[in-house]
């Protein structure tokens, strides 16, 4: 994760823009973004997917992977390896979340038709 971040950084000043052109456009505070670049917090697939338009670049050149070899596994070439891994730990980062949510979301739409059905006997009893 470190390597993404510096590729990040390096990146981003390479165009010039600051802590604060960032964080503006990812919609968040500057200490917020700094947190980011110090890796002090976890970097999201929707935020590195965001972070990548804001730099004109693609995830692959910031993941610095070449995409024909992620999946070609026989290649030895450790730098490969380490791009599979880094791919595959924010996708495993990200499913958690996803899931997480997808129960949360789960859970208040059980709370909403069981709020219906209360509401609904309360319109019945208050109509009779």
């Amino acid at each position: 994760m470190e390597n993404i971040i510096e590729k990040i950084k390096d990146i981003r000043k390479s165009k010039g823009y600051s802590h604060e052109y960032m964080a503006h456009k990812l919609e968040m505070s500057q200490p917020a973004y700094s947190k980011i670049e110090k890796n002090e917090t976890v970097l999201s697939v929707d935020r590195l997917f965001k972070i990548a338009e804001i730099l004109e670049t693609s995830v692959i050149d910031i993941l610095d992977i070449n995409p024909n070899t992620i999946y070609n596994q026989t290649n030895n070439d450790n730098a490969t390896f380490i791009g599979h891994q880094q791919v595959e730990h924010l996708y495993q980062d990200n499913k958690e979340k996803s899931e997480k949510i997808e129960q949360l979301y789960l859970s208040r739409l059980k709370d909403k038709d069981a709020m219906i059905e209360q509401l609904q006997k309360l319109l019945e009893k208050y109509l009779k």
